[in-house]
């Protein structure tokens, strides 16, 4: 992201926010409530246009004017609710709209048993167990099943940037735990993830990196290994402790 800005009217939501997420790391981007967070992550997902500066993917200079667009370039993003269809199965939201088929012509059907060996090896991959039978309603399975699912389908497709706003808001403690396990996952496939969170120990827990938003502009950017919680939330807060 290079010199992004973003108004709403009169309101800048983003003053030239400069940023780079290299794959294979975790980028964990905080800030205050209107700090300018949902902002940027919509720009990089193709929901929104910047009002000015570039995103660049891979050196190059990209135009997205929708989400299919930032898919194509290989960038996916996980919203907090998820957007899966409670009254499908894990199976069948992984491959909503992109069903695998076998035959020919008005012989061709759906490959129901290929989609979900995918599906197993997928949430396989990501190191979730409590998903007894992926054929189950997503309506039923719990927030951090949920999220798992909306995580692999990143995978399934092999994404490699993903944008995850605030994905464990309102899960316990267990659920959590597993929604960062697949983050650990995406990045040991080398994906490049930039992770929106409120969470000050999930932040610490899986991020390379953490960047810091305040009233639109990048007020703070720091190795994780580098800082304490306290550092960052002074940051949060528009003041530094160093």
């Amino acid at each position: 992201m290079v010199e992004l800005t973003k108004w709403y009217g009169s309101v800048q939501a983003l003053d030239s926010v400069g940023l780079t997420i290299a794959y294979g790391e975790v980028v964990a981007l905080v800030g205050d409530n209107g700090a300018g967070k949902s902002s940027l992550i919509n720009c990089i997902g193709g929901v929104l246009e910047p009002d000015s500066g570039a995103i660049q993917v891979d050196g190059h200079d990209v135009v997205m004017g929708s989400v299919r667009d930032a898919n194509e370039l290989g960038i996916c993003t996980v919203h907090q609710d998820s957007t899966l269809a409670d009254n499908l199965s894990a199976v069948e939201n992984l491959f909503l709209g992109r069903e695998v088929t076998r035959g020919f012509g008005p012989f061709r059907r759906v490959d129901a048993a290929a989609m979900r060996k995918r599906t197993q090896e997928t949430i396989a991959r990501l190191g979730i167990s409590t998903i007894a039978d992926v054929g189950t309603r997503v309506g039923q399975l719990s927030g951090g099943q949920r999220q798992s699912v909306a995580v692999g389908r990143t995978m399934l497709d092999d994404f490699g940037i993903v944008l995850l706003d605030e994905p464990t808001t309102g899960l316990s403690v267990g659920a959590c735990a597993r929604v960062m396990d697949a983050v650990r996952a995406l990045r040991a496939r080398g994906a490049a993830v930039l992770i929106v969170s409120q969470n000050i120990d999930e932040v610490f827990d899986v991020a390379d990196r953490i960047v810091v938003l305040h009233l639109g502009r990048l007020a703070a950017e720091f190795r994780r290994s580098e800082v304490t919680p306290e550092d960052v939330l002074a940051a949060v807060m528009g003041m530094t402790l160093r």
